[in-house]
This record gives structure tokens, sequence and C-alpha cells, in this order.
């Protein structure tokens, strides 16, 4: 039986990979780089999606809101199909809070959750109504007070309705900032709370905004489309699906 060859490893299995790993990238970054790799990341995101126009429709920070608590777990497209019969049928916090959930209901049945999302319209008109003389508060905890609205809720509202800097995490946020190595935590608080650290706050509407935008069109959950992708290089997990 011939001698077997001594094992030489294959040169290009020992050449470095010229994209460093996940894993190599966070224990190199410091605060400081990360906070400039998150600028750099905003700046490019702005450029894509300059525009912050808030794509449910409504008329007045009632309506904002409204479309808002029903947007939990559904898509907007399918929020703006409803919410115009139910502003034409209930166009205040005040008639909102007098009607039945039968008449509440019917309207917004397309929607997932839709018996849910009734009592908690119904619930938060009613507040509006007692507590706030049928007007939307303008500070985080006074509508997360509001039945309905949590902190992702309030910071939409604080950042479309009153211009008050807000990052509003939802899963595109969430999952997008993660992957950018911006944040590692699973809680939407604590992630908001890592994306207020590492960006001055005139950025924080629009960085979550767009990252929302961004995440519906190209980084999906499953199959993230990461040769379009414009922050490809400034992300740890380019081409990790």
């Amino acid at each position: 039986m011939p001698e077997r060859a001594p094992f030489v490893p294959d040169a290009a299995n020992e050449r470095l990979p010229a994209t460093p790993t996940r894993a190599a990238r966070r224990k190199r970054e410091s605060a400081q780089e990360k906070r400039t790799r998150a600028g750099a990341i905003a700046a490019r995101l702005a450029r894509a999606y300059p525009g912050l126009e808030c794509p449910l429709q409504h008329k007045n920070t009632f309506e904002l809101l409204v479309a808002v608590i029903l947007s939990a777990q559904c898509t907007d497209a399918a929020v703006n199909r409803v919410t115009p019969e139910l502003f034409r049928r209930f166009p205040t916090p005040k008639i909102l809070s007098q009607a039945c959930l039968g008449e509440v209901e019917p309207v917004i049945r397309t929607l997932g959750l839709f018996r849910a999302k009734a009592r908690s319209l119904k619930s938060c008109a009613q507040q509006l109504t007692d507590e706030f003389g049928g007007q939307v508060p303008a500070t985080m905890e006074e509508l997360t007070r509001l039945a309905g609205v949590g902190r992702k809720t309030a910071n939409v509202i604080l950042g479309h309705a009153f211009a008050k800097p807000g990052i509003a995490v939802d899963t595109h946020c969430k999952r997008l900032s993660r992957r950018l190595d911006l944040s590692r935590r699973q809680d939407p608080v604590k992630i908001e709370h890592d994306l207020r650290r590492i960006l001055p706050p005139e950025e924080w509407t629009g960085f979550s905004h767009r990252l929302i935008l961004h995440g519906r069109a190209v980084c999906h959950a499953r199959k993230p489309e990461c040769k379009k992708c414009i922050v490809n290089e400034l992300c740890p997990s380019r081409e990790v699906s």
C-alpha cells in the first residue's frame, strides 16, 4: 500500500475571509466606532428613503392614533382600506367612545385581532374624552396610559404628529437593528435605548422609520436581498440568511 502523502492545507483555506465574521466585528468595534457606523447607515438610508411621510392615511392626530393602533400585526394597506369608513362613522373620540362594539367591529373585521382592537379603540376614545378633553396627548407618559398604546405606537405619534424625536421599534426595526449589530437585545424597549445611545436625537424618528421601510423592501426576515442592500458593507450579517 503506497504511503499516504502528508496533509498540506489548501492555501485558499488559509486566507483570512475578506468579510469579518459577526463575532469578530463585535469584539473589535468600540462604542465610538459603532456610533460612526450607525451614522453612516443613517445617511445611506436617508438617501434611499428621503421622505418621512407616514404610510397610514389620516387627516389629524386622532385619526393617526387610531390607525397606528389598528396596524398592530397588520399591513398598512389593510388598515388604509378600513379607516375611511371608520373615520366617517366615528370622527371624534367622543363619538367613538359612545359607540357599541357591535358597531365598530364590523368596520374593522378584515383586520387581525379585530375584536381586541375594537375594545382598545373604544377604551382609548373614552380616556381621551374623559382625561384629555378629546385631544391626543403629546408626551410618552400620557400616551402610554391609553388603551392599545405601547412605546412603539407612542413614538410614532410623537414623531409624526408632534415632531418629537422617538424610535419606533416594530418587528422590522428590531430585526434590522440586530442584523446590523446596532443592538444585541431582544426586548424592543432595550433596543430603543441602545439606538438612542448611538444616534443623535434628530435622527431617531427618521432612522427607525427608514429601517422599517428597508426591512419591508430589502432586508426580509427569511431571505434578505443583501446584493441589493445599500448598507451591505456596513452590515456584519451580510450574505447570512
